[in-house]
């Protein structure tokens, strides 16, 4: 049994099908991508998770059964459109999240001071929201998102406004709380986040899915044939029957290394065994594609 189900989900407003028999499966304790460009369908379908639409038609199951309104408590959700009570302080502002989603207030002012202190925004916790620069706030939402530990996690574009260090910050807590259990659904367009986290995905693109499974594997199914090289001769011939050089640097500190593409029905153990024959080989290691290059290949086909 999945933890989350989406079984043929339905959607349409007016003159436009914002989720055409979307289908998807998401394993307990997975972290799981939601990819597309804008206008896929991504955030349709994540309101639909979060009871805040409801589809024309299909379901969504949590733990093989109908969502309803009560499944939302043990959800936490960070909308990409970021929202805070400007006018509260940061202490007043978490707390009364945490009490609206069933926390005693004893547990909320406990768990906002140990996420604050790991925020290292101690300091600010009697300050107003107003007055927090745009990572302070974000991260403020964030903790107010995760304080009632739920099970379900859905983060929308959650790196969105960050420096590199603070969204670092950021991906080491979303890592951790998978560690402890939390099953994440991560939307996101920085493809490389998806490499790091992901576990597996579904590539939404015009309201429908075309594209879905694990990461590793769907990485493999896009290769191209192509190898990094690396010999202690100055420079590595071509040789057209086998393979074609894509760029090569050579005479560097000795060594040359090239990237190569192998010929349909050449096997890697033939250019490894030409190449031992005539150079002092170094490194032999296959290319795989980006989920950045096969986001693009995978939309730009379609």
């Amino acid at each position: 049994m999945y933890f989350l189900e989406i079984k043929d989900v339905v959607k349409q407003y007016t003159g436009h099908l914002a989720l055409d028999h979307v289908s998807l499966n998401i394993k307990e304790n997975s972290i799981y991508g939601l990819l597309g460009p804008n206008g896929a369908g991504k955030t349709s379908l994540i309101r639909i998770i979060n009871q805040i639409t409801h589809p024309d038609s299909g379901e969504v199951l949590m733990q093989g059964k109908p969502m309803t309104i009560e499944d939302v408590r043990n959800i936490g959700y960070l909308p990409e459109e970021r929202g805070l009570y400007k006018k509260m302080t940061v202490s007043d502002h978490i707390i009364y999240l945490a009490r609206l989603r069933g926390m005693s207030k004893s547990d909320a002012k406990a768990k906002m001071l140990y996420w604050l202190d790991r925020f290292q925004l101690m300091d600010w916790k009697n300050k107003k929201i107003e007055s927090l620069s745009k990572g302070m706030a974000q991260k403020v939402q964030f903790i107010a998102t995760v304080i009632h530990s739920p099970k379900l996690l859905v983060f929308d574009e959650p790196f969105s406004g960050f420096d590199p260090v603070n969204a670092d910050i950021l991906k080491r807590e979303i890592l951790n709380l998978h560690k402890e259990g939390s099953t994440i659904i991560f939307s996101t367009h920085n493809m490389s986040s998806v490499e790091e986290v992901c576990q597996e995905i579904t590539l939404i693109d015009k309201s429908r899915v075309v594209l879905q499974g694990n990461v590793n594997e769907i990485r493999q199914q896009f290769k191209k044939n192509i190898f990094n090289i690396v010999v202690t001769q100055p420079a590595i011939a071509a040789h057209d029957e086998l393979y074609s050089i894509l760029e090569q640097n050579t005479n560097f500190q000795g060594y040359a290394t090239a990237r190569i593409k192998i010929n349909n029905g050449v096997s890697a153990r033939e250019i490894i065994s030409l190449l031992n024959e005539k150079y002092t080989l170094q490194n032999f290691s296959e290319v795989l594609p980006s989920m950045h290059e096969i986001f693009i290949e995978t939309v730009t086909q379609k």
